[in-house]
């Protein structure tokens, strides 16, 4: 997750605590909102394996409410898909998701705290998540102290020519003119800088948190991994929004307030506000101009044979 989602394992100093299943709704809607870019992410992934490639078993290691796990048992028929999360709540998500589309039997789930539930290798997941052909992880190994390391388990935890894909790139979201009429034209652009800011306490207070250069092919060819790339994906939502990518940007902004506000000047903060204001014209959920862009970089390396 890039710092623009402003989400975080800390130890409650600046606001970095994280409740998962509180979040779990709208972690559930923004997948939704991203679901034209997910789908052609899986198709890619397909490309990258090869047509003679079985894939048997797909790992999403922080899955959240299985948006992307369910992709995944569409778009490969015989594949088991398991969403992996330490939030008992999400997990429950992502079953009745996955019964809702008609996937129940070949989506399943696994609770594990991470990085510690990456060890193990017994294929039912005793002691361990077990193996597979495809492992998926979208903004989750930057809330791990040791990022290497995690990438080291993962590609471990891949059979001879499988695939690790982690969507940790991309640019900040965009949603807002740089003049939208309330405060000081450019508050998109200081928003990032604030949340730059948040990001980098929080990676500090992970347990175990280690610095490296984000080279995230590099990484992956440390982590034993070849024919290693990327690809990014867009998300164009032109104005005027939907209610859904609405209510998505009210919740965004929600969390923005109450994780960054302290960095946050007075008027910025003031502006916050009226765009929180549910019934102000000028608030995310009525005004005319709101948008929503967004790119995701995903990163991938396969297992040598």
């Amino acid at each position: 997750m890039s710092p623009h989602s402003a989400s975080g394992h800390g130890h409650g100093h600046h606001h970095t605590d994280i409740d998962w299943e509180v979040m779990a709704s709208r972690l559930e809607k923004g997948g939704e909102l991203q679901l034209p870019v997910l789908r052609r992410t899986a198709a890619r992934l397909r490309e990258l394996l090869g047509p003679e490639r079985e894939i048997r078993r797909i790992l999403d290691i922080g899955s959240g409410p299985g948006v992307m796990t369910c992709v995944f048992a569409e778009t490969f028929a015989d594949a088991e898909a398991v969403a992996v999360d330490g939030a008992p709540g999400l997990l429950d998500r992502a079953l009745a998701r996955a019964e809702r589309l008609g996937l129940g039997g070949r989506v399943a789930v696994r609770h594990a705290e991470l990085p510690e539930g990456l060890d193990g290798d017994d294929e039912h997941g005793e002691g361990g998540l077990g193996t597979a052909d495809l492992i998926w992880s979208s903004k989750a190994v930057h809330h791990l102290g040791d990022q290497q390391g995690a990438l080291n388990a993962l590609a471990g935890a891949l059979r001879p020519g499988g695939l690790l894909a982690v969507a940790e790139g991309g640019l900040p979201m965009r949603f807002l003119p740089r003049d939208i009429g309330i405060g000081r034209p450019g508050l998109q652009a200081r928003l990032d800088v604030v949340q730059e800011d948040w990001f980098e306490i929080m990676r500090a207070e992970l347990p175990g948190s280690t610095t490296v250069v984000e080279d995230w092919p590099a990484m992956l060819s440390r982590a034993g991994l070849t024919r290693t790339g990327g690809f990014t994906s867009l998300l164009d939502l032109q104005a005027p929004l939907g209610e859904a990518a609405r209510a998505f940007l009210h919740a965004h902004l929600t969390r923005l307030r109450e994780t960054t506000s302290e960095f946050l000047d007075t008027e910025d903060r003031g502006t916050l506000d009226v765009l929180l204001d549910p019934v102000a014209p000028g608030g995310i959920l009525r005004r005319p101009d709101a948008f929503l862009l967004s790119a995701t970089t995903v990163f991938t390396g396969v297992r040598p044979t």
